[in-house]
């Protein structure tokens, strides 16, 4: 992946820079020691890295906006950075860039259980927004696998999703309003606690926009009274298409479970082998959680198991009690990582339509005889979020460029059965110069004129999410 060629104008600068930044800051807010700004260097899109010049940590929205001021007026691109856990290469550096991270930002600022919001600061992790409000019976709904680290910041820019997102939407259908950061410093508020705010939907071009537009450093989230009880079934099956048109079968009846996740061979055995969740050996693994009161789970467990019985499972489990529940969403919550101790991989995440499932899947595997590389299957698979985990040896000369090349493959199928690049992810640098795949011209220069009013200097996460030959011209200014 090409980054641009850093700015070597700016680079010279650094000291100055350096120095305009502490007089605004405490020195413990500004790294810029080499050996110091290498913790930055990446983020979990782990194979591409880079040192960035500078790396700024505010604990304020005020301290947000006099840092952007000065990166304004010295010129300097600007990453945020929320925990680093971005799989697309979201919060990549560039050499000549500062990284503002908002990690420090974590506090909650209010909690509204009348009005059903809580207002947090966007470096507050996922988890901790329902650890702040569980004991009080509340949760926020959005869960991706990630979320004991991700932040709510980075939640904000890929529109991040999770197990549980078939029911409660992704982070756009939980984000209520926040407060931006722009460029030159300027602090705007872009909706607020109240179900739709009028005006121009400002809110849905922030979220999903990958840092592109401003920094949000406050988040008014939609939170939920917890469910009356929820429960997951485990459904094996000898088949990928199987299992695949099993999920297809049960949207088609008009069940809409609270979660339907998909696990294939070699990541149930990894992940069994890492977290011992007691999954049976089988080709692919379902795992299917619905919710309510007593009698509306029994119905909707009733509905689903006729139907996964006529796609004949190797194995149908219902959970029988809370560290049954536990040990079945183990396995899933653990399987990035599980994957990640025995091979380099690389996580991608297009989104298609849930009846191509069977077809996709089948796709994966001859292309994945093709390219002999061997390819973990887990993904969301009531809203057809696939999450193909491609393995490769990242010290065999040829082997990412060819991981690469099958991974634009697979996303290339996502578009051509009518899906999209990401689906939670975001585009970041990994699936940058796939856009024209999806988009034609027209409609990346609509894309880019919003990005045009927002930071006409293009001075903010420049390198992402569109193709550089197509934004040369605005990056030269």
């Amino acid at each position: 992946m090409d980054m641009p060629i850093p700015n070597a104008a700016i680079v010279a600068r650094k000291s100055s820079i350096v120095a305009r930044l502490l007089r605004i800051l405490p020195a413990d807010a500004v790294i810029s020691d080499p050996a110091e700004t290498r913790a930055y260097e990446c983020d979990a899109l782990t194979a591409y890295r880079c040192a960035p010049m500078v790396v700024v940590l505010p604990r304020t929205t005020a301290e947000v906006a006099a840092i952007l001021k000065i990166c304004h007026e010295e010129q300097v691109p600007v990453v945020p950075r929320g925990s680093g856990t971005s799989l697309a290469g979201g919060a990549l550096p560039t050499a000549d860039c500062v990284i503002l991270g908002v990690a420090r930002m974590n506090a909650v600022l209010e909690t509204d259980y009348d009005n059903r919001f809580i207002r947090v600061q966007s470096g507050r992790t996922n988890l901790s927004v329902t650890g702040a409000i569980e004991s009080d019976g509340w949760f926020y709904a959005p869960d991706p696998s990630s979320q004991l680290a991700c932040a709510i910041a980075g939640n904000i820019a890929m529109n991040s999703g999770g197990a549980h997102c078939l029911k409660y939407g992704v982070t756009t259908n939980n984000l209520l309003g926040v407060t931006l950061v722009q460029m030159d410093g300027t602090v705007v508020e872009i909706g607020g606690p109240w179900l739709d705010a009028g005006g121009i939907d400002l809110l849905g071009v922030i979220c999903g926009a990958e840092g592109q537009l401003g920094v949000v450093t406050e988040a008014t989230l939609r939170i939920l009274p917890k469910p009356e009880g929820a429960r997951p079934v485990l459904v094996g099956f000898n088949s990928n298409e199987v299992a695949g048109s099993c999920v297809s079968d049960i949207i088609k009846a008009g069940i809409l479970p609270v979660a339907i996740e998909f696990m294939d061979r070699p990541c149930i055995r990894a992940t069994e082998a890492f977290a011992k969740a007691g999954y049976p050996d089988c080709e692919a693994l379902l795992i299917i959680e619905v919710e309510g009161s007593p009698p509306e789970i029994a119905e909707q467990l009733t509905r689903i198991k006729a139907i996964a019985m006529a796609h004949n499972p190797v194995e149908f489990r219902e959970a029988a009690d809370e560290d049954q529940v536990k040990r079945i969403w183990l396995g899933r919550k653990s399987a990035f990582g599980a994957m990640g101790q025995i091979n380099d991989y690389m996580c991608l995440d297009g989104t298609i339509p849930v009846s191509s499932l069977p077809y996709v899947l089948r796709r994966i595997g001859e292309m994945s005889a093709a390219y002999g590389l061997d390819v973990g299957n887990v993904f969301h698979a009531g809203d057809g979020n696939m999450h193909p985990l491609i393995l490769y040896d990242a010290n065999k000369p040829g082997d990412l460029a060819l991981c690469e090349a099958f991974g634009a493959d697979i996303l290339k199928l996502c578009v051509e059965v009518g899906g999209c690049l990401t689906g939670e992810h975001g585009v970041g640098i990994e699936k940058r110069d796939l856009m024209a795949v999806q988009f034609n011209p027209v409609d990346l220069e609509a894309q880019l004129r919003v990005k045009d009013v927002f930071d006409p200097g293009w001075l903010l996460n420049p390198a992402k999410v569109f193709p550089l030959d197509v934004t040369a011209g605005r990056r030269a200014g």
